[in-house]
């Protein structure tokens, strides 16, 4: 079992997997600290918006949350509520998407996710639809907040597992609102081969290839089963030392299940890494294909400035080593 202090060190080092949300390309990271008024939305705009729609919580104080997305800005609204706005176009697809499907996918999972409350439209000036949810209590996940790691990394293989296991009929396929998660790796086929030529020389890029050459290779087939999309430690909160909810369903849809795994490196390791892979029970080839997601990202991040020595560049190294050294494990 890693002690409190073995976590804590953990969490410095993963700095890198913390506060680099710059779109939708995010993956194992947790969201960023702004400022009020970040992509033209502030507090007092919240405030129109709700007057003008839902006078009904006119009265209820606004509040910027410490540690917001790129994707969207997020207000507490009193006690009880919370308000989420797409902070460009291309984020707006998640509002519909999650005010139909999130009360249809709370009742079958161990822990509480958003609830939609209403939808707001555009106006005020602000060009897109918007949502209230109710709030939900909890940190957002820190590796010194959680008691036992290995039991924390069992709590999410089975919220995975419950995911999965819910009726996929009629859900969204994989595709433009996932920003592709779900869907085959070969969307980022160029990209991850132009990341790969970046970092000749930082990396041990012959392994990387064989990595991803590999996760290409393993071809999903299977059943489409419902995925979260972006099952990183910015979207978990804990409570009282335990998993205690699980937000940010954007991303989220039905597909190939492989993207909720890399968790297993970009937050676990040693014996919760196991514990997780243990609970999940997925295939060789699942797991091929969730290597290649990590190694996707973390490569996406680095290639920005392969010669950077800054604790997000270690964290994302570290999610590469641990990659490489899984398929050579397992290969």
């Amino acid at each position: 079992m890693e002690s409190r202090r073995l976590r804590a060190a953990r969490a410095c080092l993963d700095m890198g997997l913390r506060g680099e949300r710059t779109s939708r390309h995010s993956f194992g990271v947790v969201e960023s600290q702004h400022a009020d008024g970040r992509a033209g939305i502030h507090a007092a705009l919240v405030r129109r918006l709700i007057a003008a729609q839902f006078p009904q919580w006119t009265d209820l104080p606004v509040t910027p949350v410490e540690v917001d997305g790129n994707d969207n800005r997020t207000y507490r609204l009193g006690e009880e509520m919370s308000v989420r706005l797409p902070t460009a176009e291309g984020y707006t697809p998640a509002v519909g998407k999650e005010h139909e499907w999130l009360p249809v996918l709370a009742p079958s999972l161990p822990v509480p996710i958003p609830e939609p409350l209403a939808i707001g439209v555009p106006g005020e000036g602000y060009p897109f639809g918007w949502a209230v949810r109710r709030w939900l209590d909890g940190d957002t996940a820190r590796l010194d907040l959680i008691d036992d790691l290995r039991e924390f990394a069992t709590s999410v293989g089975e919220f995975v597992v419950a995911l999965q296991g819910i009726d996929p009929t009629g859900g969204p396929l994989a595709g433009k609102h996932s920003a592709y998660r779900g869907a085959s790796l070969e969307h980022y086929d160029d990209e991850t081969r132009h990341c790969l030529a970046l970092l000749d020389g930082h990396i041990d890029t012959e392994r990387a290839s064989a990595v991803w050459e590999a996760a290409l290779s393993a071809n999903w087939q299977g059943t489409p089963v419902w995925f979260h999309g972006d099952l990183a430690i910015g979207n978990l909160l804990v409570g009282d030392g335990r998993l205690a909810a699980v937000i940010d369903f954007g991303t989220s849809g039905v597909g190939d299940p492989s993207c909720d795994l890399v968790i297993a490196w970009t937050m676990f390791s040693g014996e919760s890494r196991e514990a997780f892979r243990k609970t999940v029970d997925q295939d060789a080839g699942t797991w091929a294909r969730a290597r290649g997601w990590a190694l996707w990202k973390a490569m996406l991040v680095m290639s920005r400035d392969p010669d950077a020595n800054d604790e997000q560049t270690v964290g994302h190294r570290r999610v590469i080593d641990e990659v490489l050294s899984d398929h050579d494990r397992i290969s």
